[in-house]
């Protein structure tokens, strides 16, 4: 039994943004443009993708 992944892509610049955001991004293994992480599908990381949904992108659920 396979885990859900979910693929993000972040497409906005964590510059001039509050910090607590930032945070979420590098929490995320985002930090620059264009960066693609594919990461375990929890409420956690769903959370931590709602709080930034600005800034990125869900690419892929599996």
């Amino acid at each position: 039994m396979s885990k859900k992944t979910v693929t993000v892509q972040q497409i906005g610049s964590p510059i001039r943004r509050p910090a607590d955001q930032r945070a979420t991004l590098v929490g995320l293994g985002l930090n620059k443009m264009n960066r693609t992480r594919t990461l375990e599908d929890t409420p956690a990381v769903r959370g931590m993708i709602r709080k930034v949904s600005h800034l990125v992108r869900v690419v892929d659920e599996n």
